[in-house]
């Protein structure tokens, strides 16, 4: 039998109204358009507990018990990455069978969510007191200033694939609570670029294992060509991270040599380089090809090429973000 629909709060009440004024169920329901046993329920109820909308219904009773529920609620404060699945074995052995979705309902009762463990850089003391001192140095600074940075950053771009992650169970606003969060160290990756204020600069794919003469290398054929080209003027500043070879003595000397300005940066610091806003956007537009089939084939065919040709498809495009 299929769910009629409920009346609404007003005609209930004009029911109730119709009675009091001395009206009969049947006449009530020709008036109303409505029928007389629901009419007559409608009174029945009103007459019982002195309303006209629904009580509160009970439902099918919980299958975890209260004790069961704090049990849950203590492993996930203490293991944020706990899993339904051992969840449901912890209350198997306490001899209450339940299914995952049970366990993600309850936890959703009391406040959590399923949600991507975030990825934050792995600090020390060291690394805090000179981020620290990095903001507090910076802290007046004005636009102009800024505008005269041109930034660097070397990032990993894959085409097939999904890097691994973890999700945790939290609260809403705990997604940096350490307890919530992957520690990541910076390092290396296949492609570097730089770019500033006033735009992207050239993109560079690094092929094999970059050192301090690669480096070097792709400084000259790509740092000064992206300076003119930004027209960056007298005064700019380069800005790379702490990367050994980046530090290197011999690097210092190259840059030194060309006359180039280094900004003095905090090790451990990724989050501070708005680079990272241009490379996010740049995968997710590279990700984009991923669901047409025409480019998935040929990345099967020639791997490296391929997503040679995602990226350089999609970088012109990105210096309008």
């Amino acid at each position: 039998m299929a769910k009629t629909k409920e009346l609404s709060k007003d005609v209930r009440d004009k029911i109730v109204d119709l009675h009091k004024a001395g009206m009969g169920y049947k006449t009530i329901s020709k008036q109303l358009g409505e029928k007389v046993t629901t009419v007559g329920a409608i009174i029945r109820k009103w007459k019982k507990h002195k309303r006209t909308v629904n009580l509160p219904r009970p439902g099918a009773p919980c299958k975890i018990s209260p004790r069961g529920v704090a049990m849950i609620m203590r492993t996930v404060r203490n293991q944020p990455r706990t899993t339904r699945e051992d969840l449901v074995n912890d209350l198997k052995a306490a001899e209450t069978i339940v299914t995952k979705k049970t366990i993600g309902n309850t936890l959703c009762q009391e406040g959590l969510k399923s949600c991507s463990a975030r990825k934050v850089p792995l600090l020390k003391k060291a690394h805090i007191h000179a981020r620290l001192k990095f903001a507090n140095e910076h802290l007046n600074d004005s636009e102009d200033n800024w505008v005269k940075v041109l930034w660097s950053d070397e990032t990993k771009i894959e085409l097939f694939g999904i890097n691994s992650t973890h999700r945790v169970w939290r609260r809403r606003n705990d997604a940096y609570d350490p307890k919530n969060t992957i520690p990541t160290v910076k390092h290396g990756g296949g492609n570097i670029l730089c770019f500033s204020a006033k735009g992207t600069g050239q993109l560079h794919c690094i092929k094999g294992t970059m050192d301090g003469a690669m480096y070097r290398q792709i400084l000259g054929e790509n740092l000064l060509p992206s300076a003119r080209a930004l027209k960056m003027g007298r005064g700019w500043v380069f800005q790379h991270d702490n990367d050994p070879k980046h530090t290197a003595k011999v690097t210092k000397e190259w840059l030194k040599k060309k006359h180039i300005k280094v900004l003095e940066w905090p090790s451990q610091s990724p989050d501070l380089n708005p680079i990272e806003h241009l490379w996010r956007e740049l995968k997710v537009r590279v990700a984009i090809l991923e669901t047409l089939m025409t480019w998935r084939r040929s990345a099967k065919r020639s791997g490296t090429k391929s997503l040679l040709r995602c990226v350089q498809t999609w970088w012109p495009t990105t210096r309008n973000v």
